[in-house]
């Protein structure tokens, strides 16, 4: 999954952005309300941290401007305005959620989870194929009952892969949901870490395989062909 922060505080955002990549998401953290609406326009992203008081706008018409668009992005507003009338302003022009600062980090990634379980949301809850199981929450993979340990962007392609079952999911499209933007990026890392994950689910048993489709991308198959 990946994760839009506007927020001008740079501390803030560096604190955000890592312990969001921490829990297993790719993040961009951008501080300008220009700077944001070209990220928003290339349509990236699974969700949004939007704090208010931007240098170059205010973060509330971006809101409205991708809303009224059509833009149903998940959207939780992250922001010192703690007055009550600013909270139903926010929630009326959009927002999914209003966070007010200071914040416990714990609370910011449950409530980010809960937009993105609920209905329509990118997030489920446990996903399955074959034998593998994959707990969204926890970041958990299971291999016939069994925890194999994955790094973060092997378990995100799993991800991926698992919510998309049967159907090829590009290289590009892997590149954007698990890099950000200021992120060197190799032209053989997905390579690699498919590479890695394909060892990792065959030594573990699993029935569920991973397949290339060259020049294209990968999918992933419930049964290996020759069972």
């Amino acid at each position: 999954m990946r994760l839009l922060i506007v927020e001008d505080e740079t501390r803030i955002a560096e604190i955000l952005k890592q312990a969001l990549e921490q829990t297993g998401f790719a993040v961009d953290a951008l501080s300008f309300y220009a700077d944001a609406q070209q990220a928003l326009a290339l349509g990236l992203y699974d969700a949004m941290i939007l704090d208010l008081g931007l240098p170059d706008g205010d973060g509330m018409k971006l809101l409205e401007e991708i809303r009224s668009a059509g833009n149903r992005l998940p959207v939780l507003i992250l922001t010192a305005r703690d007055a009550v009338e600013d909270r139903v302003s926010g929630l009326d022009r959009g927002a999914d959620d209003y966070l007010v600062k200071p914040f416990a980090m714990t609370e910011l990634i449950a409530r980010t989870k809960a937009l993105l379980r609920r209905p329509g949301g990118a997030l489920g809850t446990i996903l399955q194929a074959g034998n593998v199981n994959f707990d969204t929450i926890g970041r958990d993979v299971w291999v016939g009952g069994v925890q194999v340990v994955m790094p973060r962007r092997e378990s995100a392609i799993l991800e991926h892969l698992m919510r998309r079952l049967g159907r090829v999911v590009s290289k590009a499209v892997l590149e954007e949901k698990l890099y950000g933007i200021d992120e060197e990026l190799e032209s053989n890392a997905i390579p690699v870490h498919v590479h890695h994950l394909r060892r990792k689910l065959l030594e573990a048993g699993a029935t569920a395989e991973i397949h290339t489709v060259r020049g294209v991308g990968y999918f992933l198959s419930e049964d290996k062909p020759w069972e």
